[in-house]
């Protein structure tokens, strides 16, 4: 993996490497597949131009070619054969004259202003495109759309109109086509290669700090643009995912800290009870308190390790699976009725206010350890202001598209500044410190709640504290109209929360 992390950086890759790397981009790609549609839709456009325009133009012609006729056709029948000729031979020698040839039945020509046309043309009556030539020198240079008449007696008349007009406009049309679409690649290509540059060269920077952090840089993020697209969005995407894996590797390394720290005062203790055992016990009762008190000891340490795993199992999102729907408000008040008589006994009360109908997905068991740590808490903390009505107050209700669950306490509080660095593992402010616990419980709190997708938010209480959690909520699913809905079964409170050995 090291040759991974430390290989050149891209800046200094060849010329040649570079170009195969730009046109492997799928913005390139994409351009080029862009490009090709373009071409095809301008060859087409332009295709369909020509043809409309040489249709247009062949119309034209063949109008011309009818006015022509309908002219001659006068003069014949007003004069004959002799007037017909006379006509056609002043109209051939004016300037931009139409085609006209009157020729004998046996082909030879009488007059006009053709000299060289195929003998089958003149054959065959009727409307046709042919070769040919003012005279017989040039007898392939033109091509004109003509109309060939049989006359009384065998004589032919031909009247036809030259397509040079309609052949210099395809020549320009096609011109056009080519340098159009040689247009259209150019700026294609040159298009393709600067947004593939722009891509490539965004990509190389987020490569370049992918390996940074790779290499042991973690505070290293992808640069964002600023203009919302979606390597923007990919970027912040990015760094909010190296954010989080960088707070989990942070709460690793305080874990491992705190666990080195908290955890070697009860360790020594339960080995120092051990050796103080085997030392002075000399009866069988003074072993069997050691033993005791090391099994006791042991127990809490246990109850440690099993909120630290229930903790990172419930940040991993692996016990997402077993959320179902639940009222909250239900399991608010169980939970109140368990605590009840420990707030009595602690000299306190303990007002439970849970509306009906407060359903959520999420998992009973987990909810109810959370509350368990949260009542527990209370009423350890809230023993320092008794005397108030209500001392610790635990509240469920419904708030538009959340539910809401807060338990309120008077005592000391947290003071604002600490109020998001208690959610971590073994934290524990200084007034704490005496009193039993590693301060776990807020933890376990927060990662059941971040696994129910809820939101946790300390406040004052004025004075105390009050914790409130959101979570979003879901609606009960309605029986079908002649449905049973048999009565949900009894169940057992929540067990009381391992918070107070955590």
């Amino acid at each position: 993996m090291s040759e991974v992390w430390t290989d050149a950086p891209i800046a200094r890759e060849t010329a040649a490497a570079r170009f195969q790397k730009l046109f492997r981009t799928t913005a390139f790609k994409l351009s080029l597949a862009y490009l090709a549609i373009f071409a095809l839709c301008a060859f087409l456009a332009l295709g369909y131009v020509a043809w409309n325009a040489r249709a247009v133009l062949d119309d034209q012609i063949v109008s011309t070619i009818d006015a022509e006729i309908n002219g001659l056709s006068e003069q014949y029948n007003a004069g004959g054969l002799r007037r017909l000729i006379t006509v056609v031979e002043r109209r051939s020698r004016e300037p931009g004259a139409s085609l006209y040839l009157v020729t004998t039945a046996g082909g030879d020509h009488v007059v006009g202003n053709v000299g060289y046309l195929p003998a089958a043309v003149l054959a065959t009556p009727g409307q046709s495109e042919t070769r040919y030539g003012r005279n017989d020198a040039d007898a392939e240079a033109h091509r004109a759309i003509v109309r060939v008449f049989t006359l009384p007696g065998g004589f032919r008349l031909l009247v036809g109109r030259d397509t040079e007009e309609r052949d210099r406009l395809r020549a320009v049309i096609g011109r056009a086509f080519i340098t159009s679409l040689a247009a259209v690649v150019i700026l294609g290509v040159i298009g393709g290669w600067l947004a593939a540059s722009r891509v490539l060269r965004r990509v190389d920077a987020m490569t370049q700090t992918t390996r940074a952090i790779m290499a042991g840089d973690l505070d290293d993020r992808l640069h964002v643009a600023g203009n919302g697209d979606e390597l923007d969005r990919l970027a912040s995407s990015l760094n909010q995912m190296l954010e989080r894996i960088g707070e989990l590797m942070r709460g690793m390394r305080e874990v491992s800290d705190n666990i080195a720290h908290d955890l070697k005062t009860p360790l020594t203790r339960l080995r120092n009870r051990a050796d103080e055992a085997l030392r002075r016990a000399s009866t069988p009762e003074e072993l069997r308190a050691a033993l005791e008190a090391v099994i006791e000891e042991g127990d809490g340490l246990i109850r440690v390790f099993n909120a630290l795993l229930m903790i990172a199992r419930l940040e991993a999102g692996s016990a997402r699976e077993i959320l179902v729907p639940l009222d909250l408000g239900q399991t608010v008040r169980s939970v109140g009725e368990l605590y009840d008589a420990l707030a009595e006994d602690q000299g306190l009360t303990l007002a439970v206010h849970a509306q009906d109908e407060l359903t959520i997905a999420g998992n009973r068991e987990l909810i109810g350890q959370a509350l368990a740590n949260l009542i527990d808490n209370a009423l350890k903390y809230g023993a320092e202001s008794a005397g108030a009505e209500t001392s610790v107050m635990l509240e469920a209700w419904r708030d538009g598209e959340s539910i809401r669950l807060a338990v309120s306490d008077h005592g000391p509080g947290i003071p604002e500044a600490e109020r998001a660095r208690v959610l971590d593992r073994f934290v524990r402010l200084e007034d704490a410190r005496s009193r039993p616990g590693f301060g776990l419980g807020l933890s376990l709190v927060n990662a059941v709640v971040r696994l129910h997708h809820g939101s946790l938010r300390l406040a004052d209480n004025g004075p105390g504290l009050r914790v409130e959690i959101a979570f979003p909520a879901t609606p009960r699913p309605q029986p079908a109209v002649g449905d049973i809905v048999p009565a949900p079964p009894p169940r057992d409170p929540v067990p009381a929360s391992p918070s107070r050995a955590t």
